[in-house]
């Protein structure tokens, strides 16, 4: 039986090159890059050769980038570690903080959490294809807002955010503006200088790193008040021992991507185009999100009279490898609140599939689901009560 992975925005895998720069870091280059011996320096240089990587995929400097465990940590380190130093504004009246009602996880539950604490938080709506209402975004800004929260591309519609018109309105503000961007690296073009953009969330197992390590870059002059304390790693923002395999990794899956985002942008571009004519065909499906301004490598649909949960195990038993929304929320049963925030409404909602590319998928990988697909779609509607013809 054929195994065909089309779920790459839940997670990629580790790239051979980027192995072969990790594997050194295990047993010959093991000091702690915070010790001054020789052995921690042989670390620290390979700390910092990463962190040079990873600012320039993003157009940033080298010491605006702060290594975590991975975007929720980014996320939580951002949002958070700004709020706390405006804690001081919480007891006046106005929203706070501005967020969208289709973030990641790690997003809407850190602003949740901070609502328990006394800030508030104004959730603007976005349209039928995922973007934000910019109107009602400047609406909801007051004198008390401190911080805008957006994310660049979401994670299971693919809808690109306008992410410079969003920066600049910050700017025009003076508000700072943060940026959830775990799906957008690699697959969207990035400069934090020219987008307005503040603080920036990114996670290596989206770019064909290792899991478990991450980034968060923070433009020079901002303050960030940390979340984890101990020995002041990361010029304090980010206390804990540098994952030293872990950022090598990251480091040389950056430079891997910048050095072939174009092409490979284009050819996964090329696939997606031709799955979604080919999934289209099929009576009764939709794609969900924006038709344009969408990740490349996003291709997410609905189906009338089917449960995308069923369709998932079905193509599962032929080897293809899907998801229905979020990797993080994938063990929910109730409809995403991206779906419905996009005006679905619950039946339609848990009738959705997504999938995502990646650079080792074929022709003929999509040849073959765009076959299973259908057969699986119509064989659920024929034992479905919500399907007539």
């Amino acid at each position: 039986m054929k195994r065909i992975f089309l779920d790459h925005a839940s997670s990629t895998k580790v790239d051979d090159e980027v192995i072969q720069a990790m594997l050194p870091f295990f047993s010959k280059f093991y000091g702690n890059p915070s010790s001054i011996h020789a052995f921690g320096r042989e670390a620290r240089e390979a700390v910092d050769a990463a962190r040079t990587h990873v600012g320039e995929i993003l157009g940033a400097r080298d010491d605006e980038i702060i290594f975590t465990a991975g975007g929720t940590e980014s996320d939580n380190l951002a949002i958070k570690g700004i709020a706390y130093l405006n804690k001081d504004k919480r007891t006046t009246k106005g929203p706070h903080i501005i967020t969208s009602t289709i973030e990641h996880p790690g997003v809407l539950e850190a602003c949740r959490h901070l609502e328990t604490q006394g800030f508030q938080v104004k959730y603007v709506p976005v349209d039928n294809q995922g973007i934000v209402d910019l109107e009602s975004l400047r609406d909801s800004i007051s004198k008390n807002t401190f911080l805008l929260t957006f994310m660049f591309a979401n994670n299971e519609i693919g809808t690109i955010e306008p992410i410079e018109e969003i920066g600049k309105i910050a700017q025009e503000h003076d508000i700072i503006f943060h940026t959830d961007a775990v799906q957008a690296v690699a697959k969207v073009p990035i400069d934090v200088k020219k987008q307005h953009i503040d603080l920036l969330a990114l996670s290596s197992h989206k770019i064909y790193g290792p899991k478990g390590i991450g980034a968060l870059y923070i433009r020079n002059g901002i303050k960030v008040q940390p979340i984890i304390h101990g020995g002041g790693h990361e010029k304090g923002i980010r206390s804990s021992t540098l994952n030293t395999p872990g950022i090598v990794g990251l480091g040389k899956a950056c430079e891997l991507a910048t050095k072939r985002m174009k092409k490979d942008n284009i050819y996964i571009k090329t696939l997606r185009d031709l799955l979604i004519k080919n999934i289209l065909q099929i009576e009764e499906s939709h794609l969900n999100g924006h038709p344009e301004k969408r990740l490349m490598n996003n291709a997410h649909f609905r189906f009338t009279g089917i449960e995308g949960e069923s369709l998932l195990l079905g193509l599962d038993e032929q080897g293809i490898a899907t998801s229905t929304g979020s990797a993080c929320s994938s063990q929910k049963l109730q409809a995403s609140h991206v779906l419905l925030a996009i005006g679905l409404d619950p039946v339609q909602a848990h009738g959705s599939l997504r999938l995502s590319l990646g650079r080792e998928n074929t022709k003929e990988e999509i040849t073959y689901a765009s076959k299973a697909i259908p057969q699986i779609v119509d064989k659920l509607r024929n034992m479905s009560p919500l399907w007539n013809r």
